[in-house]
């Protein structure tokens, strides 16, 4: 059985791609055939044969073993670090929402166990001038995934998301705790909030930090927890 899970964040920058990419590797690291798939990227540069490429989405690509081309990751990549819809018209482009949701079923047709689809920035980043990666979510259909980056102000926005995926008919399976900084006020009182009030189980809780090895990932990461989640 496949295991699909839509990988969403309460905002920029609370660490999607951070916790994204350490789910592959656990998953690899398990057996499992572990794919990635980061559809929208805004804020890229020049990589190989002189084409776009994003960090984040290379990043993605790195932890997982089912040895998918760029493309395959990020069909939609943009050169502005930008929300997507503006980046897409600085570019002279549209993101289409179903010219989206063709490139990531041709990616989810590749054979796999495990795939992470990440999206760009909160729940309802908009991806052209009507739809935002929420519709693209709804589009997919897979279990949702919540990174609570840890920081003042968390419990707000994750009980909003929250509240967005379940009113937007989604299926929400979990959060995950990223530990933003190594000395955020009242950390703990605030993952026990957002145990009690959010209407899914925390699956992990990722330490500030860098890299992790094998065994550390393995024993932050229980992928377990994510499989039977589904």
């Amino acid at each position: 059985m496949t295991t699909d899970f839509f990988i969403t964040g309460t905002d920029t920058g609370v660490g999607k791609t951070h916790v994204a990419a350490m789910l592959l590797r656990a998953a690899a690291l398990s057996g499992f055939r572990a794919l990635a798939l980061k559809p929208v990227a805004a804020g890229a540069q020049a990589g190989k044969n002189h084409r776009l490429e994003n960090e984040d989405a290379l990043a993605l690509a790195a932890a997982a073993n089912c040895h998918q081309t760029y493309d395959q990751v990020n069909p939609f990549c943009f050169e502005d670090a930008l929300s997507p819809h503006i980046a897409a018209i600085n570019a002279g482009a549209d993101i289409a929402l179903a010219d989206l949701v063709a490139a990531c079923k041709t990616t989810l047709n590749i054979s796999h166990d495990f795939g992470v689809i990440e999206g760009a920035g909160g729940w309802r980043v908009p991806i052209n001038g009507t739809e935002t990666m929420a519709d693209l979510a709804q589009k997919l259909g897979f279990p949702v995934v919540l990174v609570v980056g840890m920081r003042l102000g968390c419990l707000n926005h994750a009980l909003l998301t929250a509240e967005a995926v379940l009113a937007d008919g989604l299926n929400l399976r979990g959060w995950v705790a990223n530990e933003l900084t190594p000395d955020m006020a009242a950390f703990e009182e605030n993952v026990t909030t957002l145990q009690v009030r959010l209407p899914c189980p925390l699956l992990a809780r990722i330490p500030h930090g860098g890299a992790f090895s094998d065994t550390e990932l393995q024993s932050v990461i229980d992928i377990s927890k994510f499989v039977e989640a589904s």
